[in-house]
């Protein structure tokens, strides 16, 4: 599972953050995930709560937006959305020399950063 990875980095990341000015605890951490970037949203933040434990993120929130993925036709310049499984054959012309314009993000956009520690989320049973 790659998202635990990606996690792990996001983690990595806030926390150097953090050291370098000083803080010592973490709201949310906000991303982009594009839709062809191959996350799942889900695993993607259960990972998150795990990696956070015993952190500066610990009990953060993750807020990922996704970015629909978009292509242009380098011989006719249309533009449309790619979807998933990504179609890149472009709809105007049938033209197959498509640019990807939107879709591969993964990185992090904001931090919201805490004035006090973050009380850990209570662990539903289910």
């Amino acid at each position: 599972m790659h998202e635990m990875s990606i996690a792990m980095a996001v983690v990595e990341q806030v926390e150097e953050a953090a050291g370098s000015t000083g803080e010592t605890a973490v709201e949310a951490v906000h991303l982009q995930v594009g839709e062809l970037a191959g996350v799942v949203p889900d695993a993607l933040a259960f990972c998150f709560e795990l990696a956070c434990a015993g952190t500066v993120l610990e009990g953060a929130e993750l807020v990922a937006e996704t970015v629909p993925a978009r292509a242009r036709c380098a011989p006719c310049a249309a533009e449309w959305p790619v979807g998933m499984p990504p179609d890149l054959v472009c709809p105007r012309c049938g033209g197959t020399q498509a640019e990807l314009l939107a879709g591969r993000e993964l990185q992090i956009t904001g931090v919201r950063w805490a004035d006090r520690p973050v009380p850990a989320r209570a662990h539903r049973e289910g």
